[in-house]
């Protein structure tokens, strides 16, 4: 049986589930069959559909036969869920299994009311009044887990639209092991996916579009990564205990005399080019 504190705690979750969805149960618009390109307010797709007529894309309307899984629903995830709902997309599945804390209120589309919810439930309630026409499925779990690793791998393969694999995986993780959870999942089902991250100062980031099978997959892309910043690492290790305390050359303006700053100017270069071949 479940103990006490268990018991509270599903009650606190369900009230905020019901608090939820009074929040939410305003007028919500009817779900639209086919997308129109008819300019009118009541539109909401009219800007979307305009990019037809921009020449920028042939189909716009493909969006909705689209199925994308958002691994992370966090200050990344939560972006992107809902620029995609907001777009359009057939089905998003998310993925995420932490809670809804006032933290998140700086940041992320979570409102206050939905503090102790799991974040794939608070999105999927979000999203869904921001575009009923899209389909959403919430996984509440940790896909690091071996148990839950063949869950996602299913949920992948088995997610899209038409019952089988989804079209992209967008991993929006904050952590390296759920990275390389991905990379295995997609590795095993040959399913492409976009790899993204922040820095802590949150100023810049990245972003990695993995094939496996043409592009470098991201476990060797990393761990050569490691080795070229561990021998950097080491290599500067070395040149302050050779040169500590060493007097500034009367050769020239370097403090390390011209032998050292050529052999500094070879291993940046010899780093720059192994640098190169990697990203290459």
């Amino acid at each position: 049986m479940a103990s006490v504190e268990e018991l509270q705690k599903k009650v606190q979750e369900l009230e905020a589930k019901l608090a939820a969805v009074q929040v939410n149960a305003g007028p919500a618009r009817q779900k639209i069959d086919v997308m129109s390109s008819e300019v009118v307010d009541s539109n909401p797709y009219s800007r979307l559909m305009a990019l037809k007529r921009m020449g920028i894309v042939d189909n716009y309307e493909k969006i909705r036969e689209l199925s994308v899984a958002v691994v992370g629903v966090g200050g990344v995830g939560s972006v992107t869920a809902e620029m995609l709902t907001r777009c359009g997309i057939g089905k998003l599945i998310l993925f995420d299994y932490d809670k809804v804390e006032l933290a998140n209120m700086n940041r992320l589309f979570f409102q206050p009311h939905q503090a102790g919810l799991s974040k794939v439930d608070a999105a999927a309630a979000t999203l869904q009044t921001i575009n009923p026409d899209v389909a959403i499925d919430a996984y509440n779990y940790n896909i690091t887990t071996m148990e839950n690793f063949q869950k996602f791998c299913n949920a992948i393969s088995t997610g899209s639209l038409s019952g089988g694999r989804v079209d992209l995986v967008l991993s929006c993780v904050d952590n390296f092991e759920a990275r390389m959870a991905i990379n295995t999942a997609c590795n095993e089902l040959s399913q492409s996916w976009f790899e993204s991250g922040v820095s802590e100062n949150a100023v810049s980031g990245h972003i990695q579009f993995i094939v496996p099978g043409v592009t470098a997959c991201f476990a060797v892309k990393m761990r050569r990564y490691i080795e070229e910043v561990t021998e950097i690492a080491k290599w500067i290790s070395s040149l302050k205990l050779q040169w500590v305390g060493r007097p500034y050359s009367t050769e020239n303006s370097s403090p390390l005399g011209l032998k050292s700053s050529l052999k500094i100017a070879d291993r940046r270069a010899q780093y720059r080019t192994s640098i190169n071949e990697m990203d290459g």
